[in-house]
């Protein structure tokens, strides 16, 4: 069977927020679903997009960050990342958050993909970079992070990936893209 991908099949007959702070905004809308059935959806809204940063080093090694994630109850090894309000660019938010968390800057900045994260829920956009010819710096994290900052060879931090020790889905696509587009590059 095939549909018209363009026409949306959810109909939405009215919405109300729930909750709303500074960085996201919850929402219930009554729907008809694509079935006929009335029902509802509950969508969580963010009000920043995610970037994230693989910071290399000319010896192929790259920086991982470890904190301990509140609404996880546990401690997570993760790329450097963090949020880009509305109306930022997020090249320049993915460039706060490295010197933020690690103290480094970088000569270098291509842009290496973007994913929607979790989008049966939410409409959590996600941007992320490679930074090359690296220089250190002064950290200055946020009062709401108490960070660890490791520097780790690529092979590791994708056998971290690919094992579930690295379980952030940003800190995932990034090494995963950045491997497959390694393995192209030399076919």
């Amino acid at each position: 069977m095939s549909f018209d991908q363009t026409e949306n099949p959810w109909r939405k007959l009215s919405s109300q927020a729930i909750y709303d702070n500074d960085w996201i905004g919850v929402r219930e809308d009554r729907v008809v679903r694509p079935d006929g059935a009335d029902g509802i959806y509950g969508v969580v809204h963010f009000k920043n997009k995610a970037v994230g940063v693989l910071a290399f080093e000319e010896d192929d090694t790259l920086y991982l960050v470890g904190q301990y994630r509140y609404p996880l109850d546990l401690y997570s090894w993760e790329i450097p990342e963090g949020g880009c309000p509305e109306g930022e660019d997020p090249l320049a938010a993915a460039q706060r958050e490295l010197e933020e968390e690690t103290g480094l800057r970088a000569g270098v900045w291509t842009k290496l993909g973007e994913a929607h994260l979790s989008n049966s829920v939410t409409d959590e956009h996600a941007v992320w970079f490679l930074a090359t010819q690296l220089t250190q710096g002064e950290r200055r994290p946020d009062g709401t992070e108490r960070l660890e900052v490791r520097r780790v060879k690529f092979d590791e931090a994708l056998r971290m990936a690919l094992t579930g020790e690295l379980t952030d889905a940003l800190s995932l696509l990034a090494i995963l893209r950045y491997h497959a587009e390694r393995q192209l590059a030399r076919a």
